[in-house]
């Protein structure tokens, strides 16, 4: 008598995608996946300049952000604009004679202004809310606050980004971190398009990967609109060009009536 032997499937090896019914393949777009800078390719990456960088423009943009939400309740992620000022700076400070940075560092500066903005951003909504209780705001109590806080983060991240990030690659969009992947990667040194490329070499032929001038493309375009929004505001804001809600006032017999437009891209 044969036996048949039915193997079962590998659970581990499915993935539920959020907008197909049904077990699928794990996920696709890891097989073609190439980063930008492979692990093999070694680059500066945590060194004292942009750490030092990181710290001033996160203390600037916690500030902001900080009187934002307490003003009107909300604020503005500093991610992309702490990255093209970190690119500016750095290539400004390249012409005067220093080295300019890498990718891999410019994404240490990115990443320490955007988690003062952050911590900034949470005490914001949290400490009002420790007043309505009755607590004083006290610095040693607003500090622990925010000691705790970043630290929690951090510790909730190290297992959070293997089941979020890396097995989630492509499925979840995270829009604003690729745009500002695409900004570092416009702004790139030469040194890290040299070192881009000669991981490109390292990885041919194990799957589908973008070029290096073709990653830089969405990257250049952000950053054109980032220039394109700041010339209109300050020609808006500080210049007083035009203004920022005209407004036609009706005469009769439409007396008391009026249509008015908002000028902000």
């Amino acid at each position: 008598m044969a036996i048949e032997t039915v193997e079962k499937p590998d659970i581990a090896a499915t993935n539920e995608y959020p907008d197909i019914v049904g077990a699928k393949p794990s996920n696709p777009y890891l097989a073609v996946f190439r980063p930008y800078i492979p692990d093999s390719v070694r680059l500066r990456e945590l060194t004292p300049l942009p750490l030092i960088v990181g710290t001033l423009l996160g203390i600037v943009f916690g500030a902001s952000s900080l009187y934002l939400v307490l003003k009107v309740g909300l604020t503005v992620s500093a991610s992309i604009p702490v990255a093209v000022i970190s690119i500016t700076l750095f290539r400004v400070l390249s012409k005067l004679g220093l080295r300019d940075a890498t990718i891999l560092e410019n994404n240490i500066v990115q990443t320490a202004g955007s988690a003062g903005e952050s911590i900034a951003f949470g005490i914001g909504v949290t400490m009002p809310a420790i007043m309505i209780l009755g607590f004083d705001l006290e610095f040693t109590r607003v500090m622990l606050v925010s000691v705790l806080g970043g630290l929690l983060g951090i510790l909730m991240m190290i297992p959070l980004r293997r089941a979020l990030i890396v097995e989630q690659h492509g499925i979840l969009k995270y829009p604003e971190g690729t745009a500002c992947a695409e900004v570092l990667k416009a702004g790139a040194s030469d040194e890290s398009r040299a070192a881009a490329a000669q991981g490109a070499v390292q990885q041919k032929g194990k799957g589908a990967a973008i070029t290096v001038d073709e990653a830089t493309t969405g990257g250049k375009t952000i950053i054109a609109g980032f220039g394109f929004g700041f010339i209109y505001y300050a020609l808006e804001q500080m210049f007083k060009t035009w203004r920022e809600y005209p407004t036609k006032e009706f005469g009769p017999p439409f007396a008391g009536g009026s249509i008015s437009l908002e000028n902000n891209p």
